[in-house]
């Protein structure tokens, strides 16, 4: 995943698969954003490197030597959302390691890719070939089921599969604390938080909190490296829409000609728009963040989650904080 990840020529078999399977790989990449905008190659690779650099033989041993194995395997429905490439592969890769039987419905705004390495990784691991199943449609039969979606289709999959053990995923968020101290380099990082995959992810940041004396033109200087974000038609399509709609409505905006600022105590932001709330003590936000923590995925700053490491989890960071693999133990 890593060669793929950062564009590499096949060099020799040692990368894991034939020259001809590398490039078949290399054309599903590129051809991604044909099936979804949203998908560019740059975003696709990203999400390729930051699942390759997790696992490696040791970081896989570490992770899994805190589980036991299922002996006796279950039919588990994975039902995946499509808003970044991949999104759903922790999940999926939860459940085979679990020694369950993946059972997983694809978004239609990722179908290809997740079944294009899991062909591989059967190649390597035969046995895994009877507890793959994919689908796009209706799914089959199943014992479990973890289901990702947003606050509005959490009621279909209480009504359809509240009956199963379960985890059910709903709209999140994440946020950033500055402090004031922040060098250049921390907000440039806080840049990748807030614009990776677009700012899809309920892993990218959408609220900041900053001191009463903070100049957001220290944020807006840091980041003017993440301006060619504007130029994908999709996300442009989205800034100058919430652009006119604010103005229209004298909404008062901060604006740098690719993101909009707006003040705001609303965690969540439309696409292409940040708020950002300013505080005068800093355990406020804190006793803030502990009321919100069911809409927070992620909290960015010095006392908190590095800057730029939103979007890069490790196996052991489960979304919504529930342990998929502890839970699958009890099924």
């Amino acid at each position: 995943m890593c060669a793929l990840g950062e564009n590499e020529d096949w060099k020799d078999f040692n990368i894991g698969v034939t020259e001809s399977e590398y490039e078949q790989l290399q054309g599903i990449i590129n051809r991604q954003v044909a099936y979804n905008g949203w998908f560019t190659k740059e975003n696709v690779r990203k999400s390729l490197l930051n699942l390759g650099l997790q696992l490696t033989e040791e970081k896989l041993t570490a992770w899994t030597s805190n589980y036991g194995f299922s002996t006796d395997p279950k039919r588990v429905g994975i039902i995946m959302a499509g808003n970044i490439p991949l999104v759903g592969f922790h999940d999926f890769l939860c459940v085979l390691i679990a020694g369950h039987i993946a059972v997983a419905k694809l978004s239609s705004n990722d179908k290809t890719l997740l079944p294009a390495l899991a062909q591989h990784l059967v190649e390597f691991s035969p046995g895994l070939k009877d507890r793959i199943e994919f689908s796009t449609g209706r799914i089959g039969k199943i014992d479990a089921v973890i289901a990702t979606g947003s606050n509005n289709s959490i009621k279909y999959f209480e009504e359809y599969f509240g009956k199963y053990p379960h985890i059910f995923r709903k709209n999140r968020t994440s946020v950033a604390v500055l402090d004031g101290t922040e060098e250049p380099e921390h907000l440039r990082r806080l840049g990748e938080d807030i614009f990776a995959y677009f700012g899809l992810g309920c892993r990218n940041v959408s609220h900041l909190f900053v001191p009463e004396s903070f100049e957001l033109n220290r944020f807006f200087e840091a980041i003017v490296d993440h301006g060619e974000i504007i130029h994908n038609n999709k996300y442009g399509n989205n800034y100058d829409y919430q652009r006119a709609v604010y103005l229209m409505n004298q909404i008062p905006l901060l604006d740098n000609n690719f993101v909009l600022l707006r003040e705001s105590s609303d965690l969540f932001s439309p696409l292409a728009m940040l708020h950002f709330e300013r505080y005068s003590d800093l355990n406020e936000v804190k006793e803030r963040l502990e009321r919100e923590a069911e809409n927070i995925q992620v909290v960015v700053g010095k006392e908190f989650e590095a800057f730029g490491s939103a979007q890069c989890p490790s196996l052991s960071d489960y979304a919504d904080g529930v342990d998929v693999m502890s839970w699958l133990e009890t099924i």
